[in-house]
């Protein structure tokens, strides 16, 4: 019997070994999931631009505004929504000094 080159029968292994594994990557790339069937990598968020956010809420305060039956009005980007005048921020501000001055005589005595 002829001795058979095993190294040209090795070679030959290895070239449908790679030919079977880029088959197997290619089928695991079309459907995104491997054997296990887990997806590959991290999960596809999904995000809204900010002028998308805009539009949906310029919508849902008209729509709002024709229920109440009041006129829709835009509300500027940089208005200062405070609750509370100069003059009480000054009141309570006097307050509390009134009071740490209080519990500071109480610690002192």
């Amino acid at each position: 019997m002829p001795f058979m080159n095993l190294q040209a029968i090795v070679n030959e292994l290895r070239e449908d070994r790679d030919r079977i594994q880029q088959a197997i990557d290619a089928l695991e790339r079309t459907t995104h999931t491997t054997a296990t069937g887990k997806r590959r990598g991290p999960k596809p968020g999904r995000h809204m631009s900010a002028a998308a956010r805009a539009r949906i809420s310029a919508g849902m305060r008209k729509r709002w505004a024709k229920r109440k039956g009041k006129k829709v009005t835009s509300t500027p980007k940089n208005a200062r929504k405070s609750g509370i005048s100069a003059a009480g921020r000054k009141r309570i501000s006097e307050l509390m000094k009134q009071r740490w001055a209080a519990k500071k005589k109480m610690e002192a005595a």
